[in-house]
């Protein structure tokens, strides 16, 4: 008989065994260092706003808890801001801070900017985008879709071009 289908002894893969209740903590540098400074992100907004003044002091506090996720946060608002100001012109020196910090993610971040920095850094400087163009393709990637397998390619052609 196999011992996993036995049933009468205990799994470490049991979800409600301890080892899986409670979590060991995190070695510094690790993936989940960030964790320690504030906690799970289960539930949390994907792009926080801080309106208030008590989340104005908390953001605060977090960030002085945890140097790294203040780096973080300093690159984040620095890129965002180059973006929304349309300032590509900046993009070198932002890659050089940026790939200077101990931080995985934003220094890979800026290794991949750093392969087509031409094109990159026209996209933050030029007024225009493809949006329209992704929409069409996104609008015809769905009437496609609806159509698969009822109908072919002369109906598709019509759905395309009177919607």
């Amino acid at each position: 008989m196999d011992s996993r289908s036995s049933g009468n002894e205990s799994s470490s893969r049991d979800p409600a065994s301890p080892a899986h209740t409670t979590w060991a903590r995190p070695r510094p540098g690790s993936r989940r260092d960030h964790r320690q400074c504030v906690g799970s992100p289960a539930g949390s907004p994907a792009t926080p706003t801080v309106s208030g003044e008590h989340e104005k002091q908390q953001l605060k506090a977090v960030l002085a808890a945890c140097p790294k996720l203040d780096a973080a946060f300093g690159h984040v608002r620095s890129f965002a801001r180059m973006l929304t100001s349309l300032e590509g012109e900046k993009l070198p020196e932002w890659i050089a801070a940026a790939s200077a910090e101990d931080l995985p993610g934003i220094s890979s971040f800026a290794r991949g900017l750093e392969r087509d920095i031409e094109a990159v850094t026209a996209g933050l400087t030029q007024p225009w985008n493809s949006g329209l163009v992704e929409g069409n393709v996104n609008r015809i990637k769905m009437l496609k879709r609806q159509t698969y397998g009822r109908a072919g390619f002369s109906l598709l052609r019509k759905r395309i071009l009177l919607t």
